[in-house]
């Protein structure tokens, strides 16, 4: 009989092989897809990455622009501030000088308070130096100069920062006309600064623009990237769950083909030993084996059981050497 060969392929591992092809094929189309996915989601971060940098470059810029927009209606306010101030003093100068009073109970400008302190003081002083008063409307005059001083104490700070105008309350038309005169200076001032303000705000909206413009495109790849990845991790998932399958058929194909190889093995085994010789088997060695075990001994060809095989092998030996000289004798004799 002849061995079966080892790569004879039976019907139902060719359906095995038949569905592994076909799922391994899968595979590789849905590797070739997620690979796809990761690509274009790296191409997409970069694009990301890129525009995030030109957003951080382009922020500074409109940081700067910021900037300076600030510091120009930063001045606005203090121009305007100060014209209001000057006017509102320029109000109580002319008020004085048309001979109106304030009501009781009327809050004056710092500025007009201020100056009508000074004049007060000065009044005051000049009155205490140059005329004779009893002794307790001297001590009036000095706590009224004190407590005027102390007041303009506290309105200097107010005074000096919006740079008030010095001027000599004496001679009203000149204060008023040097009132006026800062009162549209600053005014001016604060128009120039509000054309500076006013010519950037095109620079402002275009910087503001590209800005948005960059986010909106950073947002975008980065949304791209993240929905690309979305997709390569779902592929992903679904080539492990059908990898569980590949390995299982996998299995199983090896487990039938070490089946097989072991059936091939026994059934050969089985022929060869079928075609063994008496002198190679080993079972006749057995039975001789227990033959000898349980008898004491063995009977080969030739000898009977009374025989010893010692002397019986002397004997032999014994005789033909006779039969050996007998023959040399006869040879002698017929020479």
């Amino acid at each position: 009989m002849r061995g079966i060969k080892e790569d004879a392929t039976p019907g139902p591992d060719s359906e095995l092989k038949d569905e592994l092809q076909a799922m391994e094929a899968r595979v590789r189309k849905m590797r070739d897809a997620r690979n796809g996915y990761s690509d274009q989601a790296r191409t997409a971060a970069d694009k990301r990455n890129a525009i995030q940098g030109q957003y951080k470059e382009h922020k500074e810029k409109v940081d700067l622009v910021l900037a300076e927009v600030k510091a120009i209606r930063a001045e606005v306010k203090m121009h305007k501030e100060k014209r209001n101030a000057i006017q509102a003093q320029l109000r109580d100068i002319i008020g004085q000088a048309k001979g109106q009073r304030k009501e009781k109970g009327d809050k004056k400008s710092a500025t007009a308070e201020y100056a009508q302190l000074k004049r007060d003081v000065a009044g005051l002083e000049k009155t205490f130096e140059t005329s004779s008063v009893g002794q307790k409307k001297e001590k009036e005059m000095i706590k009224t100069i004190k407590e005027m001083s102390r007041r303009i104490e506290e309105l200097a700070p107010d005074v000096v920062q919006f740079e008030m105008i010095a001027v000599d309350l004496s001679d009203l038309d000149t204060a008023i006309k040097t009132l006026k005169s800062e009162a549209d200076a600053s005014h001016q001032a604060m128009l120039e600064a509000v054309g500076r303000a006013d010519a950037m705000s095109k620079e402002v909206d275009e910087a503001f623009a590209h800005r948005d413009f960059l986010k909106a495109e950073g947002d975008r790849f980065h949304e791209e990237f993240i929905e690309l990845r979305k997709k390569s991790d779902q592929i992903h998932e679904k080539i492990t769950e059908l990898m569980v399958n590949v390995n299982e058929v996998r299995d199983k194909l090896n487990m039938a083909r070490d089946e097989r190889k072991s059936w091939m093995t026994d059934h050969n085994a089985s022929v060869k030993a079928e075609m063994k010789t008496g002198a190679e088997s080993e079972d006749v060695a057995d039975s001789l084996l227990s033959n000898l075990q349980s008898q004491g001994m063995v009977t080969f060809g030739g000898l009977s059981q009374g025989d010893d095989p010692v002397t019986a092998n002397k004997g032999r030996k014994s005789s033909k050497k006779k039969s050996m000289r007998r023959i040399d004798m006869n040879a002698s004799r017929r020479r």
